[in-house]
């Protein structure tokens, strides 16, 4: 078995487990904030999104620069309903799960750095990028996304059991 394939069962169950948050995502809450310095719901629906579609980069490129010298700073991409995260979402998963499948052992133990203005801020082999940086980030957000449903009775769906709601 190969250092992918021995990843695939646990990114294909956040990713199924993510999905399910993202189908009770409210088109009419999506500027909900639970204080006014958290993101939206909206915004962490976004995030959610966006990083299974960081996976390709990070197994092909050597780095990421979140905020190039003299550029920009990287935003995390605003979508405006559940339709469009879920295809969105789906697109990115999908990606994802390729390019990892296709990622030789040799290639997946490579170090992979995020970089600001040009220096380093996370330098670790790509395997180790894909648990905290992928996996990791994925279930915190989903986390604060549940909560921010809790929040608003939108029930909550059951990720590793049932939940509250399902029971």
């Amino acid at each position: 078995m190969t250092l992918a394939e021995s990843l695939l069962p646990e990114f294909d169950q956040e990713m199924a487990s993510t999905r399910k948050v993202l189908e009770r995502m409210p088109d009419d809450k999506l500027g909900w904030k639970a204080h006014p310095r958290s993101n939206s719901i909206g915004w962490v629906g976004s995030h959610l999104v966006e990083i299974p579609g960081w996976v390709e980069g990070v197994l092909k490129e050597p780095t990421w620069e979140s905020h190039p010298p003299g550029g920009e700073p990287y935003r995390t991409p605003v979508l405006r309903s559940r339709q469009e995260m879920l295809e969105a979402f789906d697109r990115h998963v999908a990606a994802a799960r390729r390019a990892l499948e296709s990622t030789p052992d040799e290639e997946i133990v490579k170090e992979w750095s995020l970089l600001e203005q040009g220096k380093p801020i996370i330098t670790m082999p790509r395997i180790g990028v894909m648990r905290t940086f992928i996996l990791n980030h994925t279930i915190h957000h989903r986390a604060f996304l549940c909560a921010y449903y809790r929040l608003n009775d939108i029930p909550v769906p059951g990720l590793y059991g049932p939940s509250g709601d399902e029971q």
